[in-house]
This record gives structure tokens, sequence and C-alpha cells, in this order.
């Protein structure tokens, strides 16, 4: 094949092939972040380091010295911040900065050696509900109508696999019964686009099947599982859940009606409620990492409660 036809197949013209190599490597850095939760956040975090920082054009961050980052994180304190967010912000920049001494654009990351918060807690700020709580929860829901089989199967499938909101709606019809060695198994994409499989439990198999059966959408089996109750408008598609309605109009909306009140109660507490429970009734650590779909186990044992048992309190020890 000669030069002339190489050329004659080129899929980018002249311009465009030139565009892309001056694309520069901050912009690149951003493009390549696979989860769009990560690249939202920062994003956030960049934008605030360069209202600070009065920078404009990505080449500026070259510029950049210790120095900066040490001011920033002084006013990120002062403005009472709680050191998670902190922590994560200066991680945003830590990863920019790594990207580009791969790229050769800067020769060191001035994020690197700068102290960051402690963490608060080995525990974790994501409360785990109780076993009363979480039954109380499962039966919130009416049984005789199609809203209420559909959030039954919804919090049962966040309670019994601990999914994430998000990987929640993502499940299509045909995920829900993937059958491997016999055994039914849930479908699960993760961060990054990484797929699981759950083995599915008996409890919302049940749950699924007449919600499906009542949804009427069962045999679409690459359409949405978790969809809204209102049908499409005549020949739109059906969209998913959001995962904003999963939290407000599913998780937070039975809690509150059960009085399950307190800060950081939504999705996120019944996937912290689910690995407490695997944990306590013995299931090992390094096994619950893979369910939760966890790239480090650290982040796993934030999960393990099993020594922060409340009925094992002191408090109940007292009596007058």
């Amino acid at each position: 094949m000669d030069l002339i036809e190489l050329k004659s197949q080129r899929v980018l013209s002249a311009p465009e092939f030139a565009r892309l190599a001056g694309v520069p490597p901050e912009a690149q850095w951003f493009a390549n972040l696979d989860s769009v939760q990560t690249r939202r956040a920062y994003q956030s975090d960049l934008r605030a380091f360069m209202a600070f920082t009065g920078i404009v054009q990505p080449e500026e961050f070259r510029t950049v010295t210790r120095a900066h980052i040490l001011a920033w994180r002084a006013e990120l304190e002062k403005q009472n911040l709680a050191g998670a967010s902190i922590r994560r912000k200066l991680a945003a920049l830590a990863s920019l900065y790594d990207y580009l001494c791969e790229c050769n654009a800067v020769t060191h990351n001035p994020v690197r050696g700068v102290k960051r918060p402690k963490a608060e807690t080995s525990e974790g700020k994501t409360p785990a509900l109780g076993d009363a709580q979480a039954r109380a929860l499962l039966d919130a829901p009416p049984s005789d109508t199609l809203k209420g089989k559909r959030d039954r199967a919804i919090l049962s499938v966040l309670l019994y696999h601990a999914l994430r909101r998000e990987e929640l709606t993502k499940l299509l019809v045909k995920d829900f019964n993937q059958e491997r060695r016999g055994v039914p198994h849930l479908r699960v994409q993760g961060k990054g686009g990484r797929l699981r499989y759950l083995p599915a439990h008996a409890h919302s198999l049940r749950l699924v099947a007449e919600y499906l059966a009542a949804s009427g959408h069962g045999l679409e089996m690459d359409g949405p599982l978790f969809r809204r109750v209102r049908a499409p408008r005549a020949g739109a598609l059906a969209t998913a859940l959001t995962p904003g309605g999963v939290y407000s109009e599913v998780v937070v909306h039975y809690m509150k009606k059960v009085g399950i009140i307190g800060e950081n109660m939504g999705p996120h507490a019944l996937r912290a409620t689910a690995a407490t429970s695997a944990l306590e009734h013995h299931a090992d650590i390094a096994k619950v990492q893979e369910w939760l779909g966890h790239a480090s186990i650290s982040t796993t044992r934030v999960y393990d409660r099993r020594g922060f048992r409340p009925e094992d309190s002191p408090t109940f020890k007292v009596a007058y």
C-alpha cells in the first residue's frame, strides 16, 4: 500500500489531525477520565483552583508551584470545608500533575508532599441501618400498585446486592437473570465500565419478577429495568429512572415514611447496610471487596462496622 492509498483512506482531515495534535495535555487528562461522577467532581475542583489562582488558559497550570497549592489549601481550610472535601480537591490536582509529568509538560508534581487533612474517622460518615430498620424499609412501599412493586424491587436490589444508585439505574432487563453455573446472577456495570456478576438474592428475584409482570416490559431485554411508572409518549423510548429519582422518589421517600432520619441517609446508606450485614454474618472481607466493586480493600474496611455495634456500648450497661 503506497502513500497515495493511505492518504485516500484517512478518516481525519489534515486540519483535524493538526488540531488534535495541538490539544494541550491538560485537556487530554480531563477527557481521559472514565467516570462521569469523577469528571464532574474534578471539573468543579479545578474550576475552584483556577478561580483562586486566576488561571485562564490550560497551559498556565505549568507555572504553578507548591506555594500556590499551600495557599489554596489554607483558603479551603478557612472555608471550613470537611477534610474529605479538601483531600478530594488536592487529589484532583495531584492526578492532573501526575499526567503532566508523564507527558513531560512539567518536571515535577507540586501537590506531592503537601499534607492533606487526616480522615475524621475510620468508620466513614455514611451510616448503616439496623436490621429492624432495613426490614421496615423493605416493607414500606405498597404491594398492590405498580409504583409500589417497582420501589419494593429497587429497595431489595439495593439492600441485598449493595449497588451504587448509578449502577442500579444502568440495569437492563436482561441483566437481572444471567445464568452462571446454574445460579441466577446480576450483571452490574460498575465504575470505569467494569463489569461484575453478583448472585441474585431470591427475595429480589421474586420482587423483580412481580414488578415486571405488572409493568409489562419483561420481554424488552435491552430496555431499562427500572423506569418511570408513567408510560413514554407514543414513539418515544422508555428511559431509566435517574440516580436522582432513586434518591428522592424511592430511598429518602420511604425512609421518611418509616421514620429513618439523619445526616447522609440515602442510597449509599443502604450500600453500607448491606456490606455491614454481610461482614457481621462472616462474609470474607476480600469477597465483600469484589462484591462492592472496590479497587482497594482499604475502602471496603470503611464499611466494616463489626466493632461498632451500638447495643454493645457501655451506655446500655449503666444502671441506677
